[in-house]
């Protein structure tokens, strides 16, 4: 059974604008009543004829943008275009493909396909002749009948692009949609969308996919659009001017590869506005990471004679590239490596810590927390400045709510603590929630001071 090609309004040449981001920011009220941003000023375009790729680390916006190119949420200022009109509402022309599925669990494989139809008004007889060709599409044929709860993940996720595909979208928008399978059917389920999307009776002209995983936009994307962490902005944009199917072994994949995880480490140039205000808490997030997961990338790096390319060295533990890139933010954050593209160096403060023995290897930890770590240094700082050196969490809690959403805010302060504790600068007690000033801290200040001197 052929799925049928007609697609809402006339189609435009390939290469037209189809979704147009215009210098949009996004905003969220925060709990003390100020306000969250996400996104700042913003641009991208979808054109007919391409796929592309969001990328970056968690927190940058990918998400948050993806669902203002589907009109699901509008921007704070700036706009959003679909085929050349602002939106201001539900986008008409796309169909969505979430990471968590969304399938109503009561309702069978054909009836979750049916539902976008059935909300548009479609009669019931083109209804069941739509849905039961995307099933067969997206290789469900069979399962018609079935509910969600016997399928698994990847048929699972066959149902999400198959309810996606029958409304005949102009645009395929995709958020994650391969995170929560397991690695081999992540990688059977993208090989058959790029199959799908070689045919020529696929019913849509565009697909934009949320990634935070490297190798995934270089198999998938045309173009690779790159978001930086801070402040949701645009880093840069990478083509992939590679013929599909795609050879991971090829010399240029791999430069692709590169060339992106040298754009998602790099700090970018510091502007004078940016060197003329130090850097805070709130502009400096630490990396989710454990000091003993630190301890292990900076290990494996001296053990290739201090230096090793990250993508070869993810290869090695075969794990995505991105799977590293918060060990090596925080090796960076803290001194222990350089990065230069995408190429890690062991500096001689990462091997006299690596080296060290157990009591000067906390010193040393406690001296560049201190240092180079905003949070880190706001704690012992106010812990100094307190009456008795102890200070509740929740202090520390509502500054982070000013930036942060109150579930980032708890996570930023336990890697704070974390960290704090291993360094001696500060324990604390989880009954209480109280943190009390540790025994390297006056140490980690004087070393401080005698650096600035």
């Amino acid at each position: 059974m052929a799925l049928k090609t007609a697609r809402p309004p006339a189609a435009l040449p390939i290469g037209s604008p189809l979704i147009e981001v215009d210098r949009i920011t996004k905003s969220f009220p925060s709990a003390d009543g100020t306000t969250l941003n996400v996104l700042s000023e913003v641009s991208v375009t979808l054109r007919t004829g391409e796929i592309v790729a969001l990328l970056g680390k968690s927190g940058s916006g990918k998400s948050t943008l993806l669902r203002t190119m589907a009109g699901l949420i509008a921007p704070s200022t700036g706009e959003v275009r679909y085929r050349g009109e602002r939106l201001n509402g539900a986008n008409p022309g796309v169909g969505m493909v979430f990471q968590s599925f969304a399938l109503m669990p009561w309702l069978t494989v054909q009836a979750n396909v049916e539902l976008g139809l059935d909300a548009r008004g479609v009669p019931a007889k083109e209804r069941r002749e739509r849905a039961l060709a995307a099933i067969d599409v997206i290789g469900l044929d069979g399962f018609e009948s079935a509910y969600p709860r016997e399928l698994s993940g990847g048929m699972r996720q066959r149902v999400g692009f198959a309810r996606a595909l029958v409304l005949r979208p102009d645009a395929l928008l995709m958020d994650e949609p391969f995170s929560a399978l397991d690695v081999l059917t992540a990688e059977n389920l993208r090989g058959e969308i790029i199959s799908l999307w070689a045919q020529p009776n696929f019913p849509t002209s565009a697909i934009c996919i949320v990634t935070h995983n490297i190798e995934e936009a270089v198999l998938l994307a045309d173009r690779v659009i790159v978001l930086g962490s801070n402040l949701g902005r645009v880093k840069g944009e990478v083509p992939i001017l590679l013929p599909r199917p795609r050879d991971r072994r090829s010399p240029a994949f791999e430069q692709a590869i590169d060339t992106l995880y040298a754009m998602l480490t790099d700090t970018g140039r510091t502007t004078a506005s940016a060197a003329a205000s130090a850097p805070t808490p709130l502009s400096h997030p630490l990396p989710a990471i454990t000091v003993g997961g630190l301890a292990g990338l900076v290990e494996i790096v001296h053990a290739h004679n201090g230096q090793t390319d990250l993508p070869d060295l993810a290869d090695e533990l075969s794990f995505e590239v991105d799977d590293l890139l918060p060990l090596v933010d925080a090796a960076r954050l803290l001194g222990f490596l350089e990065v230069e593209g995408a190429q890690a160096f062991l500096t001689e403060a990462g091997r006299a810590w690596l080296t060290a023995d157990i009591q000067a290897s906390k010193e040393l930890f406690a001296a560049r927390a201190v240092r180079t770590v905003p949070l880190v240094r706001t704690i012992v700082k106010a812990l100094e400045n307190s009456d008795d050196g102890a200070l509740r969490d929740e202090f520390f809690l509502d500054l982070l709510r000013r930036g942060y959403t109150d579930e980032d805010a708890r996570k930023q302060l336990d890697i704070a603590i974390d960290w704090g504790r291993y360094g001696e600068l500060y324990d604390y007690d989880a009954d209480t929630g109280e943190l009390v000033l540790g025994e390297l801290a006056r140490a980690a200040e004087q070393h401080l001071a005698a650096d600035t001197m």
